[in-house]
């Protein structure tokens, strides 16, 4: 589904999704109101874009949203003025949900806004990401929760942290060129834009 969002008072305009023409979007997913989804992206079977209270949710280039994925937010606006506590600025613009370029969201990963992933990060599966802000080239490994803390770029989240203060995000391990996992975004992002291109050649 894709479609519009509906007026609030925490909602004062209806948007349509903005959708590059080389994203594929499952007719199984939803894909609502103010979402901008950049080029080659997957966006699968039952992920759920929402830009329906806070808004807007950003999705880059060369991104994927997996299964059972759900990006959503906190308002962003009341009656017509603006809660900037729940907003990041990004490039200039403001955001309720930015996902830079080349990020994997895995399975039933948890985007909830006020939140900030940058480009070429991995978010592993069952992984909550709620007022935080995930630098770039990070892997968080599966079942993790991040909360109201800044990952530097450069750092992995080892499975089933639960990161809560900023100095325990200040002490994440750096990704080496040893680190298991150091590679695992490329191959992810290379299988997800083919598998774009592929299902929207199979609709022509």
């Amino acid at each position: 589904m894709i479609g519009k969002n509906v007026v609030t008072d925490f909602c004062a305009k209806v948007s349509e999704p903005v959708i590059d023409t080389t994203a594929f979007v499952h007719p199984l997913a939803a894909v609502i109101g103010n979402v901008i989804i950049g080029k080659n992206v997957m966006v699968s079977p039952c992920a759920c874009v929402r830009g329906d209270e806070g808004q807007p949710l950003h999705v880059g280039d060369d991104s994927n949203v997996q299964d059972g994925v759900i990006i959503h937010a906190l308002e962003t606006e009341m009656n017509g003025r603006a809660i900037e506590k729940n907003q990041n600025e990004v490039e200039g613009k403001k955001y309720a949900v930015y996902v830079g370029k080349r990020v994997s969201l895995a399975h039933q990963v948890q985007i909830h806004g006020p939140a900030v992933v940058l480009d070429d990060t991995f978010i592993g599966m069952k992984t909550l990401v709620f007022r935080a802000y995930v630098g770039r080239n990070c892997v968080v490994e599966p079942a993790c929760v991040l909360m109201g803390v800044r990952i530097a770029d450069g750092r992995y989240v080892p499975a089933g942290s639960v990161v809560k203060t900023q100095k325990d995000a200040d002490n994440l391990p750096v990704v080496t060129d040893d680190y298991v996992f150091k590679n695992l975004n490329k191959g992810v992002i290379h299988v997800n834009t083919g598998l774009a291109k592929g299902y929207l050649a199979a609709q022509q």
